[in-house]
């Protein structure tokens, strides 16, 4: 844990107790936390994100995600592994698709 030492204006200290004792327990740290995660959640940041890849042989035709490449049944092919965190390129939902990808396209990512 690290103090950090700051001056907010009257309006937003008021803000900050209304809405820690809110939704917080009076805990301003955890809604300050909460807003920066909000924050960052629209900003495009915060989200899924891709931390590996787990091979699965396919049982039909399918394309891969990222080159579109169709591959045949019986191919090993790779689906991704989403967890929550931080990235330019995080995504806001798990997609609901069929998401695989060739091993070309998983070893350029």
């Amino acid at each position: 844990m690290k103090r950090l030492n700051f001056t907010l204006d009257d309006s937003t200290v008021q803000l900050l107790n209304k809405l820690s004792e809110k939704f917080y327990s009076g805990n301003k740290s955890q809604t300050v936390r909460a807003a920066l995660e909000s924050l960052a959640a629209r900003q495009g940041h915060d989200g899924w994100v891709i931390t590996g890849y787990t091979p699965m042989r396919v049982d039909h035709e399918v394309n891969c995600h990222t080159c579109g490449t169709e591959h045949e049944e019986g191919k090993i092919l790779f689906k991704p592994v989403f967890e929550r965190g931080n990235s330019p390129s995080a995504i806001q939902q798990i997609p609901s698709e069929e998401w695989v990808e060739c091993n070309q396209c998983v070893e350029k990512n």
